[in-house]
């Protein structure tokens, strides 16, 4: 044993308390998480919120706001993603570091749950779609960029026509399914179209789009993604090309415009994600995932997205937990500092 080592370790550590960090990148995320330096707050206690964030009133002061959108009208199969950010926010223990980009989001950028949107009617998909796009317009106003819990995922079209509205959005998506189909059963608004309406609706620039770990049984009804010029990477192609290769991809269809990331849990293998609406065997890894989206820093992120948490059919809550990282994930692409 190196003595002089250990006699520099005592002198530094020895009457050390947990929150006393020496090093100041380390001491910027522990000061989110200790109330004191002998007291870490407790992950179990409190009021829940996304990410364990403050909760604030109003949009005032704020760069980033974590949102709900506790709504799943549009679904074609298993219902229940209405209650994802409920589920969500019953997640602790997820940041405040993320040790790989070395950033502590808190830190970096304002940031606050700002609750759920407020909707007028249960029964209505149509009142639901206008009520998000107003919601989301005054976010933007604001000078807020918005951060997302869902829902299914019908809830981005009308969050990308409040955030795309004068300048068409790159898009980063990652799911079993491009959701670039068209009117079923009397109904344009629902989860497996919302991204052709974007494109029609001209917030969404299809060439700026890449959708990630396609695969399933609704290929033939997504000739819309490959006719705008949208690029597809199905699940086949991102396990040949590799997660790093796919960022590089992404980072190049996207280019340096604002970009929106939009992740679907069932692009996960329902090994790890169960708890969602339309699972789909063969799907990515958490680690894949993670690596897909840590490679996206330093684009101009100026949206995200996680839908389709239905926690009901997944009593591991593992659904949730891995919803949760894919949040914070983005929270941390979106929060790098000046």
């Amino acid at each position: 044993m190196d003595r002089d080592n250990l006699e520099r370790l005592r002198a530094k550590y020895a009457d050390a308390r947990g929150g006393d960090i020496f090093d100041p990148e380390l001491r910027r995320a522990a000061e989110i998480v200790f109330a004191d330096p002998q007291r870490r707050k407790p992950p179990y206690a409190g009021i829940p919120t996304l990410l364990d964030a403050p909760i604030a009133g109003s949009l005032d002061g704020l760069d980033i706001a974590l949102i709900g959108v506790p709504m799943d009208l549009g679904v074609t199969n298993r219902p229940g993603a209405r209650f994802g950010p409920r589920a969500v926010r019953d997640i602790e223990r997820i940041g405040p570091y993320h040790h790989v980009l070395r950033r502590a989001p808190f830190a970096e950028a304002k940031v606050a749950d700002t609750g759920d949107v407020d909707f007028r009617s249960r029964f209505s998909l149509e009142m639901c779609i206008e009520d998000i796009e107003a919601h989301y317009r005054k976010v933007r106003d604001a000078g807020v960029r918005p951060l997302s819990v869902g829902g299914d995922h019908s809830i981005t079209y009308p969050i990308m026509k409040a955030l795309g509205d004068g300048r068409p959005l790159g898009m980063v998506h990652i799911d079993a399914h491009c959701d670039t189909g068209g009117e079923y059963d009397y109904s344009k608004f629902h989860h497996g179209g919302p991204f052709r309406q974007a494109v029609l609706a001209g917030v969404l620039d299809p060439e700026r789009t890449i959708q990630i770990g396609i695969r399933g049984s609704s290929e033939i009804i997504w000739e819309f993604s490959y006719d705008a010029g949208m690029t597809v990477l199905h699940i086949e192609d991102v396990t040949a090309m590799g997660p790093e290769a796919v960022a590089a991809k992404a980072r190049e269809v996207v280019g340096g415009g604002p970009v929106y990331v939009s992740f679907d849990v069932d692009g996960l293998d329902p090994v790890y994600a169960p708890g969602t609406g339309t699972p789909e065997v063969g799907g990515l890894t958490p680690r894949e995932a993670q690596a897909i989206l840590r490679g996206l820093d330093g684009l101009d992120i100026v949206g995200g997205d996680v839908v389709e948490i239905a926690p009901q059919y997944d009593p591991s809550t593992n659904t949730a937990l891995t919803g949760g990282q894919m949040l914070f994930e983005i929270l941390t692409l979106m929060a790098r500092p000046a």
